[in-house]
């Protein structure tokens, strides 16, 4: 916010408004609009410059004030400023205290050095690696980092415990550890790129509890047709690599199965962090992994020592 800006009464004149600017010492190096105030400074509307300099000098400010005005509580936090300069297409915008007086203004250069800080944290919030730049020393880089690192071990721990479930199906059958790791990559992989979508309509508020039901069967629709996709490209690539039609089979069916696992999970995980109130940011990732790899190892793995006996 800055405090440097013009106010002038409503009783004024157009005349009595550019003289005042041509004379004060002390007017803002930019701006684009005066505010217009009551006599206690509450605001009252605003006025472009553009209109001002138009209009003739005896009208009143008061008559050519814009009272659809979109003000900013002084307390307001400056990811909620940059979606009303978004949403309401503003180079400038009044802030008011809990009192509807004006305190200061936000200008749009301003607002585009928040969205530039507030993307560059949530790409590093998602990799775990939120305020950390490459002059850290080594010790508080390996710190940060741990933490995070150390969640990721447990889902891996985790995927690592379903998989020891089929040991003797995985021994009797060298292929299905040739393979399993595809089905779970590729559930993370359309898992990460769901999540990042969502997570991107929820800092934006294009996403929510009006159209989250739409968003949730978009992105099922999508994670079965590519399921689909993948399941004949990687029935076809196990036949011709193993010979077994019934392998290809059974990856085919995995592959639809963690796909649409994936879908549900990058959407779903996002929604339910942002609805408790936690950044799905920072809290997603982990959860969407261990979804992937637990029901891309299961499915697999599980089809195939009840169909390949």
């Amino acid at each position: 916010m800055q405090t440097d800006l013009i106010a002038v009464p409503p009783f004024w004149s157009v005349g009595q408004t550019i003289d005042y600017m041509r004379d004060a010492d002390d007017l803002p190096d930019r701006f684009y609009e005066l505010f217009v105030v009551d006599p206690a400074y509450h605001l009252l509307g605003s006025v472009a410059l553009n209109h001002l300099l138009r209009s003739k000098r005896p009208i009143s400010i008061d008559a050519i004030t814009d009272r659809d005005i979109h003000p900013i509580p002084v307390e307001a936090d400056q990811e909620a400023v940059a979606r009303q300069f978004e949403r309401y297409n503003l180079t400038s915008a009044p802030v008011v205290d809990s009192g509807g007086r004006l305190v200061g203004v936000i200008t749009a250069d301003d607002v585009v050095e928040v969205v530039q800080e507030e993307a560059s944290e949530d790409i590093l919030r998602m990799g775990g690696v939120a305020g950390e730049s490459v002059s850290d020393p080594v010790l508080r880089t390996t710190t940060r980092r741990f933490t995070w690192l150390l969640a990721n071990l447990a889902t891996a721990i985790l995927a690592s415990l379903v998989i020891s479930l089929f040991q003797a199906t995985i021994e009797q059958m060298v292929a299905l550890a040739v393979l399993m790791p595809i089905v779970a990559s590729q559930g993370g992989n359309a898992a990460t790129q769901t999540m990042t979508v969502a997570v991107r309509a929820l800092a934006t508020q294009d996403l929510g509890p009006a159209n989250a039901p739409r968003v949730i069967w978009r992105e099922l629709a999508v994670g079965l047709l590519n399921g689909l996709m993948f399941a004949v490209i990687m029935a076809v690539i196990a036949f011709f690599w193993f010979g077994s039609g019934q392998l290809g089979v059974v990856i085919g069916v995995a592959m639809i199965v963690n796909l649409l696992a994936a879908a549900l999970a990058g959407i779903l995980i996002p929604l339910g962090f942002h609805a408790i109130g936690l950044d799905p940011a920072i809290a997603s990732a982990p959860f969407v992994t261990t979804v992937t790899d637990v029901v891309g190892f299961f499915s697999f793995l599980g089809l195939a020592s009840l169909w390949l006996r």
